[in-house]
């Protein structure tokens, strides 16, 4: 990316793309039912960022309560939620920065710290919730922490790896404006 620059149109919208899958993530991990699941027959746990549904018997109804009851189920869907907002907004920075012609590679960097913050209000949301649930609900059965809280990681993750890369592209400015003179190791006799 950087040996072609920025005004190369395959590398141009590459970070912007990874931070709109970064978003499809956070919406499948708030929306998903898998943030807890039974691992073994009968199948009678699970839940989500939002409630914890069990069931008594193989074939009997699903009893839902809401998380939303207790104070560290508020707190972790509130950060979780403030990360993903951040997440978002980032996002469309990023599509306004990269549209413009002249990149503000200030502006950029300035995507990059506001995507540590999103990461630091989803990993509390992500650490709160488990220690909690796994203390104040009494669970039935080997339970795990399944699909739907695995792409709340990855989306902290990618925030983490994201806000890196806007926060060194500033560094690489010249070279990705085409302001720096090629070096050539070949000397003539």
């Amino acid at each position: 990316m950087v040996k072609y620059g920025l005004d190369y149109t395959r590398c141009r919208w590459i970070l912007p793309l990874l931070l709109g899958i970064g978003v499809i993530f956070g919406i499948i991990a708030l929306a998903g039912r898998g943030w807890l699941e039974s691992q073994t027959l009968p199948y009678v746990h699970q839940a989500s960022l939002w409630e914890s549904c069990r069931r008594p018997g193989p074939g009997e109804e699903w009893t839902c309560e809401s998380l939303m009851d207790y104070a560290w189920g508020r707190a972790a869907a509130a950060t979780y939620l403030v990360g993903f907002i951040l997440l978002v907004i980032c996002f469309a920075l990023a599509i306004i920065a990269f549209a413009i012609d002249t990149l503000r590679f200030n502006f950029i960097r300035g995507i990059g710290g506001l995507l540590f913050v999103a990461a630091v209000f989803s990993i509390m949301g992500l650490v709160i919730y488990p220690v909690k649930f796994s203390t104040e609900i009494d669970m039935m059965g080997i339970n795990m922490f399944s699909w739907a809280y695995g792409f709340g990681w990855t989306t902290a993750i990618m925030e983490i790896c994201l806000g890196f890369f806007f926060c060194c592209l500033p560094n690489y400015e010249d070279q990705i404006l085409g302001n720096v003179k090629p070096t050539y190791f070949y000397s003539s006799p």
